[in-house]
């Protein structure tokens, strides 16, 4: 497997990289045609009004895109967002997630930024964390002592060594919270 800036990807890789979206995230890109819009703004802007630099890389093996993350500046370039993060249902749990992420800690460090954030829905029906489906409003800071990710993607960062920094209550609706997780690099 190697990892590659994403603006290297050919047509067909773009489309799988695309794919992705729907079949993993389909809450953000329901239709594949939105999902290679995604892909080809993200991959291809030059963002001149914005300090710092977004990045994009991909595993790839034997031609075949695996996963892919990007990463979005802030804060003067000091802090960079973790977006997207996916990774081909067929090969999720064989390190190439933690690749990703490690790829782009490395990339956001070598540009001078000092913290990588990222959002993380718990949006599914009947919730996956301990913040879903509960008044976030009530002891939200033992809430957070307490915080258990259970099933929910925030259980992958928190092994990356992210840790929860803030929670959006009823971003996705009433008890589905938006997580906010946080890494210094």
């Amino acid at each position: 497997m190697e990892i590659v800036n994403m603006q290297t990807l050919n047509q067909t890789q773009r489309t799988q990289a695309a794919q992705m979206l729907t079949d993993e995230l389909p809450h953000g890109w329901a239709s594949l045609t939105e999902a290679l819009e995604e892909v080809t703004n993200r991959i291809d802007k030059i963002d001149r009004d914005c300090i710092g630099e977004s990045l994009f890389l991909a595993a790839v093996e034997s031609e075949e895109v695996l996963g892919w993350t990007g990463m979005l500046p802030s804060y003067s370039g000091k802090v960079y967002e973790l977006h997207p993060l996916v990774v081909q249902r067929v090969h999720q749990r064989k390190g190439i997630g933690a690749t990703l992420v490690q790829s782009i800690e490395k990339a956001a460090r070598e540009r001078g930024g000092l913290t990588l954030w990222v959002g993380a829905d718990d949006e599914r029906p009947g919730g996956e964390t301990t913040f879903a489906n509960v008044d976030l409003y009530d002891d939200l800071p033992q809430r957070i002592r307490d915080f258990n990710p259970g099933t929910h993607q925030a259980a992958f960062y928190m092994k990356c060594g992210f840790k929860v920094v803030g929670i959006m209550p009823d971003a996705n609706g009433i008890g589905k919270p938006d997580i906010f997780l946080a890494k210094r690099l």
